[in-house]
């Protein structure tokens, strides 16, 4: 739950989210091997507690979310935002923690399994057979075969120096996290020639051309106008609760693999002619539009899921991102239930 706060910490104060994810995914995930500790419960970790923070009052999703609702005249409340995101995604990580084995550890064992590592999930060990990963001492020296020793050489100087960069110019400058990274790793790659071998070679192209097409395909929709042909039918419907849900699971499902921004930036207009009537309360119905639209971040296909996909260190890619996949499908399928009856069904918000 350490690099949850971390996460939240890091939005809340200003951070966009999937720059906060670039930036932990990598330390959080390079932890998690060390330590043996389940890596997909270590990027649920990191992408809920960014989700977490996002809605305060400073931070981007949250300033974003207040001036459409402002600019749209209805009543707003931005710190019962923030803290609807905040405990929301906080008992969803917690959650998590507990089913995955975080309270027993969540650690594996030389062959990848452990006693909450998921299904489909497992390690790959390089270099080593079979009566090797049998050795009862073979975990303490696998651990202690990637303990950094001594004090760090250049490459790993300019490594953090660069890291150090990417923080400042995405969060301070609000620059584009994907281009900073790419010209990091070009001056890194010039710089230390050596280093940058077979890099190109353990990219997960595979998962990339995937979220590239799916990411590609979403666009058109919402250019043909699909996506709003169906919000504005929806939002037509004479029973408020349920299009309250039906808005929610919109956001949700469109947010999964589209910019949760642009679809926040979307949807509460939509939901303004439904939201005058004063069948549902504002606040509350807000607060689930936008829970509803960023839970769903830990889709391999969103930029957060993609991150950790990425950042994931001696996994099997393939059947990481499809036990990512199951998760963030098991989130799209109730996390926009679960905000329309915690925000909008009991009326309180």
């Amino acid at each position: 739950m350490g690099m949850f706060r971390v996460a939240a910490l890091l939005t809340s104060i200003g951070a966009v989210s999937p720059a906060a994810v670039a930036i932990i995914a990598p330390i959080a995930l390079r932890f998690a091997m060390q330590y043996a500790i389940n890596p997909l419960l270590m990027g649920i970790m990191v992408i809920h507690g960014a989700q977490g923070g996002g809605f305060s009052p400073i931070s981007i999703y949250g300033g974003i979310t207040n001036q459409v609702v402002e600019r749209a005249g209805l009543p707003g409340n931005e710190m019962s935002l923030f803290l609807a995101s905040l405990i929301f995604n906080l008992a969803i990580a917690a959650i998590a923690f507990f089913i995955l084995g975080g309270h027993r550890g969540a650690r594996i064992d030389a062959n990848g399994n452990g006693s909450a590592f998921g299904p489909g999930v497992s390690v790959d060990i390089r270099g080593h057979g079979g009566h090797e990963a049998a050795d009862p001492h073979y975990r303490e020296r696998e651990l202690a075969e990637v303990q950094p020793s001594g004090r760090p050489d250049m490459e790993q100087t300019l490594t953090m120096i660069g890291l150090g960069s990417l923080a400042v110019l995405a969060l301070v400058f609000s620059l584009n996290v994907g281009l900073v990274a790419m010209c990091v790793a070009v001056v890194l790659a010039l710089v230390c020639p050596r280093g940058q071998k077979g890099a190109i070679d353990k990219v997960a192209w595979s998962t990339v051309l995937l979220i590239a097409g799916v990411i590609t395909y979403v666009g058109v929709l919402e250019e043909a106008g699909a996506i709003d042909y169906v919000a504005n039918g929806v939002a037509s419907l004479a029973v408020p609760l349920l299009v309250a849900l039906l808005l929610c699971y919109i956001s949700g499902i469109v947010s999964a693999f589209a910019s949760s921004v642009g679809v926040l930036g979307a949807t509460i207009p939509l939901a303004v002619p439904f939201l005058m009537t004063g069948d549902v309360g504002t606040p509350g119905m807000i607060a689930a539009l936008a829970v509803s639209s960023t839970i769903v971040d830990v889709s391999p296909f969103s930029t957060n899921g993609a991150l950790v996909v990425a950042n994931a260190q001696n996994v099997d890619k393939d059947r990481f991102f499809r036990t990512l996949l199951i998760y963030s499908a098991l989130v799209v399928a109730t996390g926009p239930l679960l905000a329309w009856a915690l925000f909008v069904l009991p009326g309180w918000m």
